[in-house]
């Protein structure tokens, strides 16, 4: 394996090492990026240019992760070369959101299972069900392949956020890079280091993603009172408080972003599914906890994939999880940079939701308020 990357910026460009890479070498071009910045750099030309051969593969995000770094309104592009992996892409649309299963199922459909080792996709930030969508997804793939990747982000917009797996913006669309080859070792990490407050409440009128009552009271009315001065800023500030899922069979929870608020019918709009008599608490970050969190989903890694020459690795990290950090936000990435070592190319993008399986050899989840990380290694 072989990678290459470039940064594209406002005020250098594509920057004095942009001149050579992999060329027809590069079968993948991640491409990160927000919509404005994509259309400023002419980034889906210049990658066609430089990597005429590479699948364009990406989406628009609440910050580009480039190597150590976090980037806003930048182009973030990783080729790649696999030695011994074949890769497709495919792309499903999602015309309405309870229409999610089914594009899951849509996409998963187009994917030859033959020497099937990972699927790595992306999918529109706002109006699909995620947990829907992965649900879909896994009831049609094999057992042994896994699946993780991301839902698109629009920066501190949260109005529309876009796809590319050809090259082209799509909205409303879930896309995937499927990987074919035993020689390929793929390892997938997760971490949501969040601190609960607050009782564990029951949940007493739900639809699909959208929570009514809480313990028969107004769901809305609650969050704002235990947000107290950040209630003004709903729903941008509900990133920093997401609601927690217990995991049946188990202690752990999977959280839940707040997307939007409802003052007419008192509800909350949340990323995924938030079933009737699930039992739900309010969480909040800690700074040390985040940070030793993506420490740890690095470790993880690490020990699954030792360190043998040139690696990939795409972090998914949700955008609540940079607005608790803020100026910190690098610390988040320095730390898995470290256990991963320099050899290990990163790149990725901050989310409006993460997919990832929750325990080692699982189905993939959604996940909101974590960072995930995907290792990519040829043996």
């Amino acid at each position: 394996m072989r990678t290459r990357q470039h940064l594209w910026t406002e005020d250098e460009g594509w920057g004095e090492g942009a001149a050579g890479g992999l060329g027809d070498a590069a079968q993948l071009a991640l491409v990160f990026g927000g919509m404005a910045a994509i259309e400023a750099s002419g980034a889906f030309a210049w990658v066609r240019s430089a990597y005429p051969a590479a699948a364009i593969f990406g989406c628009t995000t609440s910050g580009e992760i480039h190597g150590c770094t976090v980037q806003d309104e930048t182009v973030s592009v990783t080729a790649v070369h696999f030695e011994h992996t074949r890769l497709a892409s495919f792309r499903a649309s999602v015309s309405r959101p309870d229409l999610s299963f089914d594009a899951g199922q849509e996409l998963a459909r187009k994917i030859d299972t033959d020497e099937l080792t990972h699927v790595f996709l992306l999918a529109e930030g706002l109006q699909v069900i995620g947990s829907d969508l992965l649900d879909g997804v896994n009831s049609i793939l094999p057992d042994h392949v896994t699946v993780s990747g991301g839902f698109a982000g629009d920066g501190d917009r949260i109005v529309e956020t876009y796809i590319w797996n050809d090259g082209e913006p799509h909205p409303c669309t879930v896309a995937a890079i499927a990987f074919y080859g035993e020689r390929l070792q793929v390892s997938i990490a997760a971490s949501g280091e969040w601190m609960g407050f607050g009782p564990e409440r029951l949940v007493t009128k739900s639809k699909k993603n959208v929570v009514y009552e809480l313990d028969g009271r107004s769901a809305l009315a609650l969050y704002k009172q235990y947000l107290g001065e950040d209630a003004a800023g709903l729903p941008s500030t509900g990133m920093m408080y997401p609601l927690g899922l217990r995991v049946p069979g188990t202690e752990r929870r999977v959280l839940r972003s707040l997307l939007a608020v409802n003052e007419e019918d008192q509800s909350l709009t949340f990323g995924g599914n938030i079933p009737e008599q699930s039992l739900a608490r309010l969480f909040n970050g800690n700074f040390e906890q985040m940070i030793e969190g993506a420490d740890a989903a690095a470790q993880v890694i690490r020990e699954a994939i030792p360190a043998s020459g040139s690696q990939l690795a795409i972090l998914v990290s949700c955008y609540g999880r940079r607005l608790i950090l803020r100026q910190l936000i690098e610390e988040e990435v320095e730390a898995v940079a470290e256990v991963l070592g320099p050899e290990t190319a990163l790149t990725g993008f901050y989310s409006y939701g993460e997919a990832a399986p929750v325990t080692l050899g699982g189905k993939a989840q959604l996940h909101n308020q974590t960072v995930t990380i995907t290792c990519f290694n040829e043996v």
